[in-house]
């Protein structure tokens, strides 16, 4: 059994129960925010409330969660079992949002003297098992209740600025430790980085920014279709100029409206944009569209034609990154047409992430690059410029040991992945105390842990959508012209290459 949220899940099949007789756990009504203590400076709420409602609850007390992902439609048990994260190298307590659980309430499977259930409260400083469940995989468990630990509200000052990417390895780092709120949106095929320049500011200062970032908001589902349209015809009649054309344009857009930055909530006026932390956080509007018989919807609606993608995300260590940035920009100079695909998905997002105590938490400073790139709906169908996308992802987990978001990738990035946890073997015996039954567990996430058979399914076409590191042909799509072939720059890479 998995516990699930009321709309939506993670990439990977963590919320997905093994075999034909799987249950599914709702958090829909886990909605509520508990309490909020002002002088511990402490919310507590259930599982399921959403980070929307967290930052809403902690703002209209004077309070803030310092750090978060971008968007909020997450809820907090989803948070927890993945080890969502925002972006910093500032953050001395953590850059995730499993890094400010003060306290857990659990509900476990217990033995017949239990009465076949266990609560478990759990208390940082009481015990150390609270760090296997920050970030649990959701097979410890069902969350129950979560406390916080928070700070005093405060402003931000935000700026975007373009730059080229030549001296990216070199700056990456220096930047992430000069703005406390720093990432970095980069664009290899166009020769650019727009540079986040993202900081607390006097809270009399004056300004009353909101960001509703334009790729979460409610989008007509006509344009959607439209543009997953034009985006087939060109993956499929492989037409890499036209691909980046598209992702030029739609970039050019972003650009041009400040990525749905407001200085007063209605319009943009200059940069900086300076405002409350709870408005600049995170965003998620198209969450709040009409109920118009999705006329409008999210971007990626699974009901509408719309987008349909893959994400590859790992962090690189700090001490790493600046030479895995210099191998991808050795790779895409073979063709810079090549990083054209992810141009309309914003780019390599590159976040910055502090080492946590999390048993499957960061295991060190790094940098996070997250790659959001076309998937057909046809697991047959090869995509434009596969290769250098697969060679990226085996360059960063298998050369520099990158880490990979356990709320995304696809099964290649999993693969040896409990290898690089110091405390990985601890957490597999949290989870065998708390579920000896396996009964929150699947096939997947005991062979994510290493507990079963490898995560590699080989068959035909396998390379294609990550199931497998081709060693054959076939692995590929050989009527299509793929062939399984060597890295370019990652001469240890097996990628599918159209020869």
């Amino acid at each position: 059994m998995k516990v699930a949220t009321r709309s939506h899940h993670s990439i990977p099949k963590l919320a997905c129960p093994g075999g034909e007789g799987g249950l599914l756990i709702s958090t829909k009504f886990l909605d509520r925010v508990l309490s909020v203590d002002k002088e511990a400076m402490t919310v507590t709420v259930e599982s399921g409330v959403t980070l929307r409602q967290l930052i809403e609850a902690a703002a209209e007390a004077g309070l803030a969660l310092p750090y978060s992902p971008y968007w909020w439609g997450l809820t907090v048990g989803g948070m927890l079992a993945t080890g969502a994260h925002g972006s910093s190298l500032w953050a001395r307590q953590g850059g995730a949002v499993h890094d400010y659980v003060a306290e857990m309430t659990m509900v476990s499977p217990g033995r017949a003297a239990d009465g076949y259930v266990r609560v478990r409260r759990l208390k940082e400083g009481d015990s150390t098992e609270i760090n296997a469940a920050k970030v649990s995989l959701g097979v410890l468990g069902a969350i129950y209740k979560v406390t916080f630990k928070l700070q005093p509200l405060f402003k931000r000052s935000l700026t975007y600025m373009q730059k080229d990417d030549k001296e990216l390895g070199d700056e990456a780092i220096a930047f992430g430790s000069k703005h406390e709120f720093a990432d970095l949106s980069w664009f290899p095929s166009q020769g650019k980085v727009i540079y986040r320049i993202d900081d607390r500011v006097p809270s009399n200062a004056v300004g009353n920014g909101i960001y509703d970032f334009i790729g979460f908001r409610a989008t007509l589902s006509s344009a959607l279709a439209i543009i997953r349209s034009v985006e087939d015809i060109q993956e499929s009649t492989k037409d890499a100029d036209a691909r980046c054309l598209s992702g030029k344009l739609l970039s050019s857009a972003l650009d041009s409206a400040a990525f749905g930055l407001t200085n007063d909530g209605l319009t943009f006026t200059a940069y900086p944009v300076i405002g409350y932390h709870n408005h600049l956080q995170a965003s998620g509007s198209c969450l709040d569209s009409a109920s118009d018989g999705l006329i409008t919807a999210c971007p990626w609606d699974s009901r509408i034609k719309a987008q349909f993608f893959h994400q590859t995300s790992f962090s690189i260590a700090l001490s790493d990154a600046k030479d895995f940035i210099h191998d991808v920009q050795t790779l895409v100079a073979l063709d810079p047409r090549s990083m054209c695909v992810i141009d309309q998905y914003n780019g390599i997002l590159i976040r910055y992430v502090t080492a946590s105590n999390a048993y499957l938490g960061k295991q060190e400073d790094g940098l996070d690059f997250d790659l959001t790139y076309y998937r057909s709906k046809d697991p047959a169908m090869p995509r434009l410029f596969e290769d250098v996308l697969e060679e990226i992802e085996q360059m960063a987990v298998f050369k520099y040991g990158g880490l990979p978001h356990w709320g995304k990738n696809r099964n290649v990035a999993f693969e040896g992945a409990m290898r690089k946890y110091k405390q990985g073997e601890e957490f597999v015996r949290v989870k065998e105390e708390y579920d000896p039954l396996g009964l929150f567990s699947s096939d997947w996430t005991d062979q994510v842990l290493g507990l079963r058979g490898g995560l590699m399914i080989v068959r035909d076409g396998c390379g294609l959508e990550g199931l497998c590191v081709c060693l054959e042909d076939r692995h590929c799509a050989p009527g299509e012209g793929f062939f399984c072939r060597p890295g370019k720059v990652y001469k240890n890479a097996r990628v599918c290459r159209n020869i």
